[in-house]
């Protein structure tokens, strides 16, 4: 798998989900219509978060990182078949770790 050519804009974070398993402890498989969203993932890529001023403000999550996701929001977009979430730096609930 490569890194996308995908660079968010202003402060917004590229996520990678954490894949959740499709099949139970019991065997029973789980469709995609009844899934959660997954509440965690690795930050792929920033963008460039800026104050009222224009200045450059540094993030508190950076690539590798992983986080807590909002169970809803976000912009999910797909990419060499992969699935990532583009969230607002602010948006994020957390960092694991």
């Amino acid at each position: 798998m490569s890194t996308p050519n995908i660079r968010p804009l202003g402060d917004r974070v590229l996520v990678q989900p954490k894949e959740e398993k499709e099949v139970t402890r019991g065997g029973i498989i789980i469709p995609d219509t009844a899934k959660e969203k997954p509440m965690e993932g690795t930050v792929i890529a920033v963008g460039v978060k800026r104050d009222k001023d224009g200045k450059e403000v540094p993030f508190d999550v950076k690539p590798g990182d992983t986080v807590l996701l909002p169970k809803y929001g976000g912009t999910e977009v797909k990419f060499n078949d992969t699935v990532y979430q583009i969230v607002r730096s602010e948006d994020l609930l957390g960092i694991i770790g």
